[in-house]
């Protein structure tokens, strides 16, 4: 763990305050905590010897009191923690004294809060969400701030409605706050909390309402995922209400992000340097300094050390994670440490969810140690007359067409996580194999180009290369009426592209009769769901969602992963799927990207398009029985 010259400082021996506890443990390494962790202890500590200088001060009967009301007034609603006491952390304990606790004087109003800002970093599953619901039902409920308003703001109306809910449950289950709260809306649908007898209230607002001009007057405002916010529109305008208020508070909480030209970057580097009194500090290199940056900003960053490696050593994991043992344990990372050893596409991912790594470089898709078990010589003779899928890449002149076919096999019960439980769910097994086309008249050329043993591929029978310089559509269709003959051909998962224009023609030639459904690729566009998947969505419990390569990508990663596929062996697929990259975007979603990967990755596009149809449109087993089937079943048995 990196290290740095520590000054002689007084330490409060005998404090009971829990925030300098925390600080103090953490400095003297008692609490393993990463680099802007420890500045922003070492920080609070250097304040609380020389803050008075510049009109600050620290009370720690303030810190308490928030604090407690934490702890006898919240209930958590979910998971393993159902109706338990919100019970803070040392972290966390940190965090809410530190904010509560700080004090500057004011001509004007005296003392009043310090911190008008707050910017929290840590990885998923550390509390985050409980901490941001508290501080607002504490801003509208104990603050003593009449006419008080609280904001959960997101990116998006669905994104502010997590963290609201979050709060409008903490309400359900303490009766205390349940009998000062009105709810507006209905159970499950509230849209905002009140105490009408001091005029307050809780809502959520997206970047939508910066349109509206309606003005918001926030005493608190709590932006939750800042590394999702496209741009600095939603905390400005709540920021530019804080005018009207001697001690508002933007609560800011996030997991780390890509995107080094966000809100999220700048906000993350601007915290870097107040928690190190370091206008110079970086992620690489936060040597504390100890300079006043910016007294009204709390800063509470969860990072790794330089030269630590989450992948390998796990007593690292706690410095992003420092509720770990409590929220989230060993065993979940250990789980998702394996998949990015397995699949280097969710590398990135997991380094920014679970290890708060900022990233931006390109990984491979797929690893050979996850492919190489799921690999398997089988005939897909064997399913004939069975209900099948198929993905279809249509591809340009030089590129090859693929077909994918997926066939369910069965249900296999596979350990997930809910609602932070691990649970027993039933999930589909598949067999899947492909077919891929060529332009037969310039593969010599195209091998050489392409550094690829096409007609090796060719000889074997893996990669068919009708004579021409194009894609012939004919012969595809041809193929395409073939499985139709041989399969219960559910439905074709296709890409707009040449679909209409040259591929759908060849097909009403041969009088092909099958629901075609449009799976867009890139990461943007969503197909629409046809009836099929509406009925399962419903029965599942879910929205209705259509095609889209987000989640059929991590549809076919999980089958993977999990060792639910069995993809027979074509060295096209190999090729493919081992040389796949994906691009993302800010929020996670990522998806095969054609234009940047070293080889023709088309097989790999269809069959993840093809998985993704198989699962959006497949019941399960259990869930489509009809109780006729069961011989004993009768009506009588069932009253």
């Amino acid at each position: 763990m990196a290290t740095s010259t520590r000054r002689k400082r007084k330490t409060p021996s005998s404090t009971t305050d829990r925030a300098t506890l925390y600080a103090l443990a953490v400095v003297a390494g008692d609490i393993v905590a990463g680099p802007h962790v420890r500045n922003a202890c070492r920080r609070h500590l250097d304040d609380l010897e020389h803050g008075a200088k510049r009109g600050l001060r620290y009370d720690e009967a303030i810190a308490a009191h928030v604090i407690a009301f934490f702890e006898t007034k919240l209930c958590l609603s979910e998971g393993q923690f159902e109706g338990q006491p919100l019970k803070l952390e040392p972290s966390q304990a940190f965090i809410i004294g530190s904010i509560f606790g700080w004090q500057r004087e004011t001509r004007r109003y005296g003392w009043r809060r310090r911190f008008r800002r707050a910017y929290i970093e840590q990885g998923k599953g550390n509390g985050k969400s409980p901490i941001a619901g508290g501080i607002g039902l504490y801003g509208m409920t104990a603050d003593k701030e009449a006419g008080a308003e609280i904001y959960a703001a997101g990116a998006t109306k669905t994104q502010a409605g997590i963290l609201f809910r979050d709060a409008v449950k903490m309400v359900d289950k303490s009766p205390e706050l349940d009998k000062r709260i009105r709810r507006s809306g209905g159970p499950g649908r509230e849209y905002n909390l009140a105490v009408l007898r001091t005029n307050s209230n809780f809502q959520p607002i997206s970047r939508e309402t910066k349109k509206t001009g309606s003005g918001p007057r926030p005493h608190f405002a709590l932006c939750d995922e800042v590394h999702e916010h496209p741009d600095r529109g939603i905390m400005e305008m709540l920021e530019r209400g804080f005018k009207f208020r001697t001690q508002p508070l933007l609560f800011m909480i996030t997991n780390s992000g890509s995107d080094r030209k966000s809100v999220a970057w700048e906000e993350h580097e601007h915290a870097v340097k107040v928690a190190a009194g370091n206008h110079d500090a970086k992620d690489e290199d936060a040597a504390y300094l100890g300079k006043p940056i910016d007294d009204s900003t709390f800063s509470y960053v969860c990072a790794l050390d330089p030269g630590d490696d989450p992948l390998e050593d796990p007593s690292c994991w706690i410095k992003a994670n420092p509720l770990l043992g409590v929220t989230i344990d060993d065993e979940y990372l250990a789980g998702v440490v394996k998949q990015a050893k397995d699949m280097p596409g969710k590398l990135n991912g997991i380094l920014r969810l679970h290890f708060c790594v900022w990233t931006d470089a390109e990984t491979a898709w797929m690893s050979r140690a996850a492919l190489e078990p799921c690999l398997a010589d089988f005939d897909d003779a064997d399913h004939v007359d069975a209900k099948a899928w198929i993905g279809l890449d249509l591809s340009r002149n030089r590129d090859i067409t693929a077909l994918a076919c997926v066939v369910k096999t069965g249900e296999v019960e596979v350990e997930a996580e809910r609602d932070g439980e691990k649970q027993i769910v039933l999930k589909p097994t598949f067999d899947a194999w492909i077919e891929a086309w060529t332009p037969g008249d310039t593969v010599a050329a195209r091998a050489l180009v392409d550094k690829q043993p096409y007609q090796e591929w060719i000889d074997a029978r893996h990669l068919h290369a009708p004579k021409g310089a194009s894609i012939r559509f004919d012969h595809v269709a041809q193929a395409l009426a073939e499985y139709t003959h041989d399969f219960d051909v559910q439905a074709v998962a296709y890409d707009r592209y040449a679909f209409k224009a040259s591929f759908e023609p060849e097909c009403a030639k041969l009088g092909i009769a099958v629901e075609f459904v449009e799976h867009p690729q890139g990461g943007t566009k969503k197909g629409k769901p046809t009836e099929a998947m509406k009925a399962v969505a419903e029965m599942e419990g879910r929205e209705p969602e259509g095609l889209w390569m987000p989640g059929s990508v991590r549809l076919l990663e999980d089958a993977i992963l999990e060792r639910r596929i069995r993809l027979k062996t074509n060295p096209v697929l190999i090729s493919a799927m081992m040389s796949a990259v994906t691009d993302e975007d800010k929020w996670g979603n990522h998806w095969l990207a054609k234009e940047r990967a070293v080889n023709k990755i088309d097989a790999a596009v269809a069959l993840a398009m093809a998985i993704g149809a198989a699962s959006s449109m497949a019941a399960s087993d259990a869930s489509a029985a009809s109780p006729w089937d069961d011989p004993n079943f009768n009506m009588a048995g069932a009253a």
